[in-house]
């Protein structure tokens, strides 16, 4: 209990994730062309409402794990959020310049599943498609998981299985191309591969300090 009171502070950094939404939604516009990234892949790749399910747990996956893993493993966790963060802001500065959308289909129908699609739609404009946060969001937890040492058997599976299906939920909910799925996981590889191999992160009782060894 006394380890968990002394790693409770540093949940406060989740602080930036509503800072970095404010920002998503400034960028999230279209004051010039956007353009689209459409490929013959997308075209196949059917509308399907189900997946909204799994496209909106993104959500409870994303805090949730941040929170298992400062409990868990505090400097992978202030690793993993580092990736979100600086990833994040990459692509704010790609949105800026490169700004792209992703055409919708017409909802047609009732139920539950439709009804949950036309909420995302109406809550998030379809701009600020690539790379894709949601799929560099996943993808950071996935593979900050891969440090989290002694986790069960159920977060073992769980991570990797539902973090594929967020993935693959913004193709069939047409949020995102594959182009968007495959930049963001080659930028969230390649800023994790820094963030991982070159910050040290020293957490200890009195000492909260990020800094860069040389």
């Amino acid at each position: 209990m006394r380890d968990k009171l002394q790693k409770a502070p540093f949940l406060l950094f989740l602080l930036v994730m509503p800072i970095l939404g404010s920002i998503y939604k400034l960028l999230n516009n279209h004051p010039r062309d956007a353009v689209i990234l459409s490929t013959k892949v997308d075209t196949a790749i059917p509308f399907i409402p189900a997946f909204i399910v799994p496209y909106i747990f993104w959500y409870i996956f994303i805090v949730g794990y941040l929170v298992y893993f400062c409990f868990k493993d505090t400097k992978v966790y202030l690793k993993t959020l580092g990736v979100i963060v600086i990833g994040e802001l990459i692509c704010f500065i790609i949105y800026f310049f490169f700004q792209t959308t992703v055409p919708r289909p017409m909802l047609r129908g009732d139920g539950l599943f439709i009804d949950l699609v036309g909420m995302i739609y109406q809550h998030d404009q379809p701009f600020n498609c690539f790379p894709s946060i949601h799929v560099l969001t996943t993808f950071a937890i996935m593979l900050g998981s891969i440090h989290i040492k002694n986790k069960s058997l159920f977060h073992s599976v769980f991570i990797p299985l539902i973090g594929s299906m967020i993935i693959i939920s913004t193709l069939f909910v047409k949020q995102h191309f594959i182009l968007d799925m495959f930049g963001s996981m080659f930028l969230t590889t390649f800023v994790y591969g820094i963030v991982f191999e070159l910050l040290h992160v020293p957490v200890a009782e009195k000492s909260r300090t990020l800094y860069v060894k040389k």
